[in-house]
């Protein structure tokens, strides 16, 4: 049997024929065999220049690097602010993660070239090659499932290009325990009676259908990739039977505010598929971006002026992981002006001194005769503040009556550092700065009483002595308590309706406690 010669044979035999034709005595000019040898031979050396030389790390101990240049920079980052920055350039998670991630490639050796795409062109079909080849079958298959009438088979269909096809498969669902389903697959009968064009109706029929179920499907092969492990905390409330926009309200998902739910599936780009992390079947909820289109139609309630606060994307659900039991590092105290922020700061820092502390602010003006440092106020120069309020070095500042006051970051981490939670009654503005990893916060949200109640709680002040405030502050405090709230109220870890101080304080030790000594539910940057 002829074996069939490679393509690159016949090159080498013409190149050796033009070398004969040159030293021989022929009619063909000999600059016009040189010059067609050339061409020739050109292909063979542009193939060779052409071929990517192996790349090789310049080092794959870059971890052990870093470490060794922080040893080397330590004893100057208290003398020198740009070490001190280098330093936490290159301690940040992202960076070492990076450098751990190149170390990995880098040390692994990938030897083996991808195949030629000559090596599916140039050969002849033969046996092995058929062999080889991985095509799906295009048989139909029969599929047969045994249920009681009324229960859900937890799947549902659309339409797609003149077919009924399964469009998702409900986690936990009879049809995902068997696994003979798939999404995809397209629905050809139903105990031998042709389906029609109207998932609606074949969702009835197969509910209402007891016994044995036979069906004739069309598979379609798509290989599922098994999802990763999602959480979810909820920030807004939902009940599928008051929505109108889900497919089979039956499959929905009810949640409420704070429920930590399993993402289970998120292939459709309208509806996932979850449960609660309790236990349960799993169901339909909106996806973030139904949501967000739905929610950005609605009017607010309360609507919130730019210089208030920040405008923010619509936060409906944030990731979470669940960790060990760990001490907060901060405790912030948020709160309309009136609330009883600083009182409560003030009882635990009394009651608890072991336990809590709180930052000195710092200051731009002189100090008053008989003011201590660090007593009240840290003082400092001017340029020195405006200087550490440009590097970012400040959590909050402001100006009163010609002197810069502020909080600087430095004082927290002085008090994290000496053991204690560090109390901070801040603007809601700075949420989003400490509500990190750094800081590892606790917020607790003192929400006003009704107008009624603190107008009562108002007039028990003026009886004990203390200056009543005006019916007009009074109302301030209720509006402001309500704007914070649909701000930021989903930073918040736990809110209280401040009407009994000594209530309010036994519910925040109780939380307290409570997280040092449970597992955790925390959004997943503070763990990745």
């Amino acid at each position: 049997m002829p074996v069939a010669s490679t393509r690159t044979e016949p090159v080498p035999q013409v190149l050796d024929a033009m070398s004969d034709s040159t030293t021989s005595t022929t009619t063909a000019n000999d600059l016009d065999l040189i010059y067609l040898k050339g061409i020739m031979e050109s292909p063979l050396e542009q193939e060779e220049s052409l071929k990517e030389p192996r790349l090789s790390p310049v080092r794959e101990n870059n971890v052990e690097l870093l470490q060794e240049i922080l040893r080397d920079l330590d004893p100057f980052t208290h003398r020198s602010d740009t070490a001190a920055e280098l330093s936490h350039i290159l301690t940040q998670p992202h960076f070492q993660s990076l450098l751990e991630t190149h170390d990995s490639v880098a040390s692994q050796a990938c030897d083996s070239a991808p195949p030629s795409p000559c090596d599916f062109v140039d050969h002849e079909p033969d046996e092995s090659h058929t062999h080889n080849l991985q095509l799906p079958p295009d048989a139909i298959r029969m599929v047969g499932i045994r249920k009681v009438a009324g229960e859900h088979l937890g799947v549902t269909f659309k339409v797609d290009g003149g077919e009924l096809v399964i469009a998702r498969i409900l986690h936990g669902g009879m049809i995902d325990q068997q696994g003979l389903l798939h999404v995809g697959d397209i629905i050809k009968e139903v105990n031998g009676r042709e389906v029609g064009q109207d998932p609606r109706v074949l969702q009835e029929e197969l509910q209402a259908a007891s016994g044995s179920v036979v069906l004739k499907i069309l598979p379609s092969y798509h290989e599922a990739i098994p999802p990763r492990q999602v959480f979810f905390k909820c920030h807004y409330d939902y009940d599928p039977a008051n929505d109108n926009l889900i497919p089979c309200k039956e499959a929905g998902l009810r949640f409420e505010t704070g429920d930590i739910l399993q993402i289970v599936n998120q292939d459709d780009v309208n509806w996932w598929q979850a449960r609660h992390v309790e236990g349960g079947s799993a169901g339909l909820i909106p996806s973030q971006m139904l949501e967000e289109k739905r929610k950005a139609f609605v009017k607010r309630d309360v609507e919130l002026a730019p210089a208030e606060f920040d405008r923010h994307e619509i936060l409906l659900y944030e990731e979470v992981a669940k960790v060990p039991p760990f001490k907060r590092k901060t405790l912030i105290l948020i709160g309309a002006q009136g609330v009883g922020r600083r009182r409560l700061k003030t009882k635990l820092l009394l009651r608890d001194p072991q336990l809590f502390g709180t930052t000195i602010p710092y200051t731009s003006r002189k100090p008053k005769k008989g003011e201590r440092e660090s007593r009240m106020y840290a003082f400092t120069s001017r340029s020195k503040m405006e200087s550490d309020i440009k590097n970012g070095r400040y959590l909050e500042h402001g100006e009163y009556d010609g002197s810069l006051y502020g909080l600087k970051m430095d004082s927290i981490h002085e008090v994290v550092e000496a053991g204690r939670v560090c109390i901070l009654d801040a603007n809601p503005q700075s949420l989003k700065v400490l509500r990190t990893s750094e800081f590892l916060p606790y917020v607790v949200f003192l929400q006003s009483p009704d107008f009624e109640v603190l107008k009562a709680m108002n007039q028990s002040a003026v009886e004990a002595g203390v200056v009543p405030k005006t019916l007009t502050e009074l109302q301030k405090t209720c509006e402001e308590s309500a704007k914070i709230q649909a701000a930021c109220g989903h930073y918040f870890d736990l809110s209280i309706i401040n009407d009994n101080l000594d209530e309010t304080y036994r519910t925040v030790k109780a939380a307290l406690e409570t997280v040092s000594k449970n597992p955790q539910w925390v959004p997943v940057t503070w763990v990745f």
